[in-house]
């Protein structure tokens, strides 16, 4: 037993003793045991020295603060040195007392952080005006995606959000929204959106939009507001048209838009042109079609040297050969510098756009949706007639088991026109027929009939294809097929106009299946269904397909020869 307890009382001083070395910052090596007692006095002698250093280190780094503050006083008087300045900030900060936890104090600081934050941010947008350019060509390009807007150009500017941005970006009269208001327009179309904004910042502008979808406000609107004001010096804007049909249109449109103001809007006439004196006619906008101007022009009763606008509307047939002489004509006698020049069409062929860029400066690119594609909302289909007789009896068929007036009928001349004519008037249905060879009251009459409905069936040729707004036209019948895409495009654009829906069906017989793909393209680009054998076809050049057709008559040849005889 006693030597168990020596054994214990052996290994708790072994213990006691390597917990008192681990206690200890001062040991060599872990695990050894070290005697306190027995280097009592060496240990003595190390700490004090250890002490001893520790003092010397502290005066050291409060010598050198002190030697600091000295050199920071003349520094302090003299405002020298921005690091000096710096120092100081950082050691009366340190110097500072710790004060308790303030509610109140830290929200006010919070809200002063908050004020140079938003200070901060400013100065940036004033040293980084990219920043506030690039953020606004996003917002521009989201828009125009929005609306399938896309245009080229250099510094394009920003499409309209609204109808009341033209009051407060461009200055635009009371009367203007009052009328567009009246008209029905609530939000501007796209074409609208950027074209307008183009011409009112001074730049010219070739336009392509679908049929329908508001470009003659889309010209007119602007140019009103360029204007300002009805002046007597003379004509100050110019708007052509291919067709008299249309001019008279246009002029029609833009006498509801300037209702309640002073502007005069007047349509180049026959009687007009031999008997006006434009000298004293008051006119601040002239609409006519290309020929009528010309002749006005060479009579040298007329003077455009004062014309600030001049539109092109339905610009890809102006530029036609048969009437590139006319508009060369009336675009010399426009001989301001300073004229800003537009075109609008549905359809822009590559040829058109290098002639525009010819004789346009710095002008703006506008393409709403696809280019040369047909109104995505009429619905397309083809009719497989076989003959001339087919087609007769597919149209009375159609007109037997489902008539759905108004309804247009196209065809490739105006003596087919007068054959079909014929053929339909005997019949229980009301039907006109408006052509070159009826004089104009004729014309303006088919026309009035069409649109009050007293006419249900208008047969017509290509004169009334382009521009023409039958308001509610439930479908287009291609009674001939097409001589081009354009054509095609432009006659079922009379149809779907203004977001309405509409219909349009293309007869074609053996002559026509060479062309059958061409006009299948332009189907399936606007989202039609177009039999697969179709798109098989070759596709062919076009070269004015106008084939010579039989004449239209579902009597048999023989009688129509007896009668004759």
């Amino acid at each position: 037993d006693a030597n168990l307890i020596a054994a214990v009382s052996a290994v708790a001083s072994v213990t006691a003793g390597s917990w008192k070395m681990e206690r200890s910052a001062n040991f060599l090596f872990g695990g050894t045991n070290f005697n306190r007692k027995k280097f009592a006095p060496d240990f003595a002698k190390f700490k004090n020295r250890k002490e001893d250093d520790d003092d010397d280190d502290h005066n050291k780094k409060v010598s050198f603060f002190e030697q600091e503050e000295e050199e920071e006083e003349p520094e302090q008087e003299k405002l020298v040195s921005s690091s000096s300045s710096k120092k100081r900030k950082r050691k009366s900060a340190n110097s500072e007392p710790v004060e308790g936890f303030d509610v109140f104090k830290s929200s006010k600081k919070s809200r002063s952080k908050g004020k140079e934050v938003e200070q901060d941010t400013k100065d940036e947008t004033l040293e980084n005006p990219k920043k506030e350019l690039y953020r606004r060509m996003e917002q521009d390009s989201l828009s125009r995606k929005q609306y399938n807007i896309h245009v080229s150009g250099e510094n394009v500017p920003p499409p309209l959000k609204s109808f009341t941005e033209l009051s407060s970006r461009y200055g635009c009269k009371k009367y203007i929204l009052r009328n567009l208001a009246a008209l029905g327009f609530k939000e501007p179309t796209p074409i609208q959106r950027q074209a307008i904004p183009v011409l009112l910042s001074g730049r010219e502008c070739f336009a392509c939009a679908p049929t329908g979808s508001g470009k003659t406000f889309a010209f007119i609107c602007p140019m009103l507001i360029k204007l300002k004001r009805h002046s007597t010096d003379g004509i100050r804007a110019v708007i052509l048209s291919p067709a008299r049909e249309l001019a008279a249109q246009t002029a029609r449109e833009g006498k509801k838009l300037i209702k309640g103001s002073k502007f005069n809007i007047r349509l180049m006439t026959k009687p007009l042109v031999k008997t006006a004196d434009f000298s004293k006619l008051q006119c601040d906008v002239l609409i006519s079609t290309p020929m009528r101007l010309k002749r006005a022009i060479k009579a040298k009763k007329i003077d455009l040297s004062k014309v600030e606008y001049l539109v092109l509307d339905e610009s890809d047939k102006l530029f036609e050969q048969s009437m590139l002489k006319q508009i060369d004509g009336v675009v010399k006698a426009c001989s301001n510098p300073s004229i800003i020049r537009s075109l609008f069409s549905a359809t822009l062929p590559d040829s058109v756009e290098e002639l525009a860029r010819s004789i346009m400066h710095d002008a703006v690119r506008v393409i709403i949706g696809r280019k040369n594609t047909a109104s995505e909302t009429v619905k397309q289909k083809l009719v497989f007639a076989g003959t001339e007789e087919g087609k007769l009896l597919a149209l009375r068929q159609s007109f037997a088991q489902s008539l759905n007036p108004p309804v247009l009928i196209f065809l490739q001349s105006k003596e087919r026109a007068k054959q079909l004519y014929d053929e339909l008037k005997c019949e229980d249905i009301r039907v006109g027929v408006i052509h070159s060879d009826l004089p104009p009251g004729e014309r303006e009459n088919a026309v009035d009939s069409f649109r009050a409905g007293e006419t249900w069936v208008l047969i017509a040729t290509d004169v009334i294809a382009r521009g023409m707004d039958f308001k509610g036209i439930n479908c287009v019948i291609n009674y001939d097929f097409p001589d081009s895409a354009s054509a095609y495009i432009h006659r079922i654009g009379r149809s779907g106009r203004a977001g309405r829906s509409g219909e349009a069906i293309t007869f074609y017989t053996e002559e026509d299946v060479p062309f059958l793909r061409n006009i299948a393209n332009t189907m399936t680009s606007s989202g039609c269904e177009v039999p697969s054998w179709i798109l098989t076809l070759k596709k062919k050049k076009w070269k004015k397909h106008r084939p010579k057709r039989d004449s239209i008559s579902t009597r048999p040849k023989d009688s129509k020869i007896e009668q004759e005889e």
